[in-house]
Order: structure tokens, then sequence, then C-alpha cells
């Protein structure tokens, strides 16, 4: 049976992901993000068969939360192993995203998936570094204070994510809207036939 590796995002509008990829130059060797790739992950899931991937988009058609005003503010980075691995742009408040979050996790947890327990961080990447990569610190000081208007997350977006040789790609599943008045029964009939229709994918 074929395999989905799947996770639940939020995806910025238009202009922000123009000024989040002309923010994106000033460390070498670094694996800068694209249009596609831009989003501000509230679960990843991971590899699930069809029909774990279609209750999840059943469960997530159950969402009820308000649309999310937001704002691009500052940028950060993540360490493996006490080396840099990941630049990224931090996204405020975090008091209704970190309640979306829950909700989601929520969501999920009544089709099986276990709750996340790494400490929710809202943030969009803007490059994947490896040892080859830096120095990082002259980007961080000069773009400390990247910011953007107020903008507004208006949909919850289940996505697949298929690895390829230029990195992982992103594809929309389901689209559910963040309004009192949504509804979820056209966003789960597209992903049963989304689901359906992919080809196997390799482990």
């Amino acid at each position: 049976m074929s395999t989905h590796r799947l996770f639940v995002a939020l995806r910025p509008p238009r202009p922000i992901r123009a000024a989040l990829i002309a923010a994106m130059h000033g460390i070498s060797g670094a694996r800068w993000q694209d249009d596609e790739q831009l989003h501000l992950t509230l679960r990843f899931i991971g590899e699930v068969d069809r029909h774990r991937a279609e209750d999840i988009a059943a469960a997530l058609g159950g969402l009820h939360a308000p649309a999310i005003p937001a704002r691009i503010a500052g940028v950060g980075l993540f360490e493996r192993q006490g080396r840099p691995h990941m630049v990224w742009a931090g996204v405020e408040p975090h008091a209704p995203l970190a309640a979306l979050h829950r909700k989601v996790d929520q969501a999920l947890a009544r089709v099986g998936i276990a709750p996340e327990t790494r400490a929710f961080v809202p943030h969009i990447t803007l490059a994947r570094l490896n040892r080859a990569s830096g120095p990082v610190a002259p980007f961080l000081a000069q773009s400390s204070d990247l910011a953007s208007p107020p903008f507004l997350f208006g949909h919850v977006t289940l996505y697949e994510s298929e690895m390829g040789h230029g990195g992982s790609r992103y594809h929309p599943v389901a689209r559910y809207p963040l309004e009192a008045e949504a509804t979820s029964a056209d966003a789960t009939a597209l992903t049963s036939s989304h689901v359906a229709a992919k080809p196997p994918s390799s482990p």
C-alpha cells in the first residue's frame, strides 16, 4: 500500500512570501526555500497509509477556529548537534497560533496520531544548512529587525511532502477555512480523491 508523508501548515499570502524571499541572502552554501516551500508548520505527521490519510483529512475537517491576524517578527536559528541547521522567520502573535496548534493536535489524536512533544515555535523556514554553510551570524544580525505588515492566515492546509533531488516538494491535499461558517465536505472529498490517486512512494 502506498504511503503519504503529511503535515499541517499555514500558508502566508503572496506579498509576505515575496518579502521573505527578498531577505534570503547572505549565507554561503545555504539551501534557501522557494515560494512553493514557504509555510508555517502547525504539525508534522509523517508517513501514513492511504486509509489513515483519509481519516486525518476527515478529522481536520472538524476544526473550528477563527482566522488569525499575524505578522513576521525577526529571525532565528535552530541547531542540530551543536551546528546551525536551519534559519527561520518568526511569526507573531504566539498565543492564537499555539491555540490553533493545540486544536490540530486534538483533532489528530482522535484518529490515533500521538500528540506533539516538542515545544511549538511559530516560524517559517527560510533556509536549511549543512556543515559547509555559513557563517550565519551576519545574516542573523542583518535581519534581526525583519518585519511585515499584519496579514491574515485564513486557511489551514494539509500537505503531502515528496522528497526529490532538489529537496522536498510540497503538494496541498486539502484546505480548511478558518472561519465560523467553514465547512469541510469539499476539502475532505478532495483529500480522498487525491490520496487514492497517489502512486506508491519509496520508503
